[in-house]
């Protein structure tokens, strides 16, 4: 069955189980050598998947190196005459959040699309972030925690800040600790509330998120960042979920325990981060609330973009004051 989206990964018994993504080649393979101004990255400012690899295109400086391509906050309908109704990521002409959104490399209209004119026989789900080789008209990657791989290292020759290093092989064994700790608790587990159709399933998830928040709050009093003084790879693969939980997760996913604000450290920390130079400038509140409340109508049947709540990421955190 073609067109298929994060509705389809839901269990008998209600648990959001987020199906593997399907295309995992490496940049410094015969196929795929490292070159400049010829791999695009496709991502939706919306999805925090995507939006870790816009932290790191930004931090290594690869903006002119790695053209970008934003699809529409909003999903529309991607299938075709005979195929069962899905909707989809797609582009648009219009600019939304000050950012345009059509695709100028092929004029595809959808994301699907794009994996078409990758293989016409694609079957599998259309998600951002997809790193595109332009020379071979060919998806190189579309898992997230690879991609940011490879821009943390495989481009530094066209790098404008080359020596940021967001994965040091010092903190490998703790990052990927913190990666595996966070992923099904935190950043996936958002999405185990919001996307449950069970009681059962949406309580097990909230336990579970708010568990690891806990944690999370006392891991966050003992140092800066997750890893000491510097944010690396952990923390920014945390931040696109935290700066997400008060604007859209603690309504649109009924993660409702606590808000970020009601945790001190979480909070300081999620400030701290975003106010690191370029770090602000891949977060588009605009594409991110427009896209979760209008684009779930399972979750938000008259798919209203609130307009609240005000959250200000620029306020003075004082964490540089409190680890020296």
């Amino acid at each position: 069955m073609k067109a298929q989206n994060s509705f389809d990964d839901v269990s008998k018994t209600g648990e959001f189980v987020r199906k593997p993504t399907s295309f995992h080649s490496q940049i410094g393979s015969p196929e795929f050598p490292a070159e400049s101004d010829r791999y695009h990255l496709y991502v939706s400012y919306a999805c925090p998947w995507a939006s870790r690899c816009l932290l790191f295109r930004q931090l290594k400086g690869l903006e002119d190196a790695i053209p970008l391509h934003v699809v529409a906050p909003r999903w529309n309908v991607v299938s075709r005459e005979g195929e069962p109704h899905k909707e989809s990521w797609v582009f648009s002409d219009e600019e939304i959040g000050g950012s345009r959104c059509n695709d100028p490399l092929y004029n595809v209209k959808s994301l699907r699309e794009l994996y078409e004119l990758n293989d016409p026989d694609y079957s599998g789900r259309y998600t951002v972030p997809v790193f595109w080789d332009s020379k071979t008209k060919k998806i190189v990657n579309n898992e997230s925690s690879e991609i940011i791989q490879m821009l943390n290292k495989d481009f530094d020759a066209f790098a404008k800040h080359p020596d940021v290093d967001l994965h040091p092989a010092s903190q490998h064994k703790q990052i990927e600790e913190l990666n595996t700790w966070m992923y099904e608790r935190i950043n996936n587990g958002v999405y185990k509330c919001g996307f449950a159709t069970s009681q059962e399933a949406y309580e097990a998830a909230f336990h579970v998120l708010f568990g690891a928040l806990d944690e999370l709050e006392e891991k966050l009093s003992k140092s800066r960042f997750l890893c000491g003084s510097e944010p690396n790879e952990a923390d920014l693969r945390l931040f696109v979920t935290i700066v997400r939980f008060d604007p859209v997760y603690v309504g649109h996913f009924k993660c409702n325990k606590k808000r970020m604000c009601d945790y001190p450290n979480i909070w300081g920390w999620v400030r701290d981060v975003y106010q690191w130079p370029g770090v602000k400038e891949t977060v588009n509140m605009v594409h991110i609330k427009n896209h979760y409340y209008d684009s779930h109508p399972s979750v938000n049947p008259t798919r209203i973009v609130p307009l609240g709540p005000d959250v200000d990421y620029t306020t003075a955190h004082g964490r540089e004051a409190l680890f020296h």
